[in-house]
């Protein structure tokens, strides 16, 4: 395709993703909510993949992540998969012949250092546990895990004959229906012949396919925003999984992405509606038990927060707001 001389390997399937695989910019936790001021709750005002995943799993976890806006733990898993993707962006920052394995492990340690001094709890993942390691010894177990994701992408990809287009690239465009989209693209490469490949990496393991679809929903997503902002469909959507070592290509067209935006505002009106009448629905699964808002959800016996916004049946008339929105 002309981005690069490195060879895209095929595809063996591994186990489901589970947490900890999703890009840097989901890895930010509840706090990329899509309503990004802190005044006070607020109907939602954008759709990022990550958001849009949520409200699909589940609609009353999109409403604890997005309206109330509740707190979440810090996971070892997810962390691990924010300084890897900080290692693998500034590791372009070297010139090509200095892009190396032991160079990139030894990024790893400064780069938890940095995200640390931003987030000092972060150091409680790694507090002394009586029944099994000190505090020490689970972070260096820690650092090493990271070490070795980041050791692993150099046998996927060649860093000395890629030259990133963009790297950790924000991206925002507001289609013809008035929703806006958003999010946050690992890597974009360009080649000389102007074709676009859409990089995003993963620290979890490949899925299996059936539950592959979920993953290059993302994907799909970015590359529709980035046709609708330069007007050229992107020729590739890579996934790198850094867990198994697995690199998932797709190459889509308008049509496929034509049915992405059709999803996204059907997505969005349920999401309207919810938001309106204050109905949000728990989706029980198996992801359920890694929910770190089972207190507060009827599944589990627990009871959500009072809703925080006014609720407008049909009528348009505003009435009283009861804990689930009901009327």
């Amino acid at each position: 395709m002309g981005w690069s001389a490195e060879q895209t390997e095929a595809v063996t399937q591994g186990g489901p993703g589970g947490p900890g695989t999703e890009s840097a910019g989901a890895q930010a936790g509840a706090a990329g909510t899509g309503t990004e001021d802190r005044e006070g709750p607020r109907p939602p005002v954008a759709l990022s993949p990550s958001r849009a995943g949520d409200f699909m799993q589940c609609p009353l976890l999109y409403r604890f992540r997005v309206i109330d806006r509740l707190p979440e733990k810090p996971s070892a898993a997810a962390t691990r998969g924010t300084v890897v993707h900080a290692v693998l962006e500034r590791l372009f920052d070297a010139p090509a012949a200095e892009r190396t394995a032991a160079g990139a492990r030894a990024m790893v340690p400064g780069e938890w250092e940095k995200l640390l001094a931003k987030r000092p709890e972060l150091a409680g993942l790694f507090a002394d546990d009586a029944a099994h390691d000190t505090a020490g010894e689970r972070l260096a177990t820690w650092l090493a895990e990271a070490e070795a994701l980041v050791e692993r992408w150099f046998a996927l990809e060649d860093p000395t004959r890629l030259e990133p287009a963009d790297r950790e690239l924000y991206v925002e465009t507001v289609l013809e229906s008035g929703l806006r989209l958003r999010g946050f693209i690992d890597r974009v490469d360009v080649a000389p012949t102007g074709e676009v490949r859409i990089v995003d990496y993963k620290t979890g393991k490949a899925p299996r396919p059936q539950f592959a679809e979920g993953a290059l929903f993302q994907m799909k997503f970015y590359a529709l925003v980035m046709w609708r902002l330069r007007g050229v469909v992107p020729r590739r959507l890579q996934l790198v999984y850094l867990g198994s070592g697995d690199v998932v290509t797709y190459d889509p067209g308008e049509a496929d992405l034509r049915g992405v935006e059709r999803k996204l505002l059907a997505l969005w009106e349920a999401i309207q509606r919810a938001t309106a009448t204050g109905d949000w629905r728990p989706r029980p699964t198996k992801l359920c038990g890694w929910c770190d808002h089972q207190a507060h959800c009827p599944e589990f016996g627990g009871t959500p927060p009072v809703y925080p916004l006014e609720v407008r049946p049909a009528d348009g008339a505003v009435v009283p707001q009861g804990r689930m929105g009901e009327i």
